[in-house]
């Protein structure tokens, strides 16, 4: 293990100042990662299914405190918060259901696709910023080679090659990552934000179908 770690710090010495920017970007990226993964798997996460099945039944029995009621109990959700909306707003009629939803919707949608797409970016910015570093590194081997002997010229052109090479190795190293990252994370937020879509819609046909024997609160509650 102290080997590996001894090479990977003769590496990223060798490719040049340019490591840094690069170092720093994966930093970035590790973070990221860890946040949007927190916040879409486990914070925003919610059992689709479980709960919209424990919301028919109160709907079912035209239970509408029950249902906001439901709503209020489960974890704080973007998808819970826009089913929520709507239920309080079921008094004022279908089309003010529907608007609240789809506002709902749009408060919500930040937060789940929030600083994704900042992966992308720094996975991009990391594959030019190691070939940049080899550039760089490439016109000072060749600038080297110019004021050496000819018997050395081959050595040290070979050598700051693979120094340089170093800047575009651990730009992909970091840029790989970070975009099978952004696409996982991408694609978990368009599952939740199809969720919502989906969910939107059966509530609102459960409402519509069930709007006759629903008992309407004597006040509307707060959507907080």
């Amino acid at each position: 293990m102290g080997e590996m770690f001894g090479a990977l710090a003769k590496h990223y010495h060798e490719g040049g100042w340019m490591m840094h920017p690069i170092l720093a970007s994966l930093i970035v990226v590790v973070g990221l990662v860890v946040d949007r993964a927190l916040a879409l798997y486990f914070q925003a996460s919610v059992d689709k299914e479980g709960f919209l099945r424990g919301l028919k039944e109160h709907i079912y029995r035209g239970d509408l405190d029950r249902a906001i009621s439901f709503c209020a109990s489960q974890k704080k959700t973007p998808l819970v918060s826009v089913i929520k909306a709507g239920l309080i707003n079921v008094p004022k009629g279908e089309a003010d259901v529907q608007a609240a939803m789809d506002e709902a919707t749009l408060r919500e949608s930040p937060k789940i696709e929030k600083r994704t797409g900042y992966l992308a970016m720094l996975g991009n910015v990391a594959t030019l910023l190691g070939l940049l570093g080899t550039i760089v590194g490439l016109i000072g081997a060749f600038g080297a080679v110019a004021n050496a002997s000819p018997a050395d010229k081959a050595t040290i052109l070979a050598n700051s090659i693979s120094e340089a090479m170093n800047c575009t190795a651990f730009g992909l190293l970091t840029a790989i990552p970070a975009l099978v990252a952004y696409s996982v994370l991408q694609g978990k937020s368009q599952q939740m934000l199809d969720d919502i879509n989906e969910t939107s819609v059966s509530v609102l046909n459960l409402i519509v179908a069930n709007r006759d024997k629903m008992k309407l609160p004597a006040t509307v509650p707060s959507e907080e």
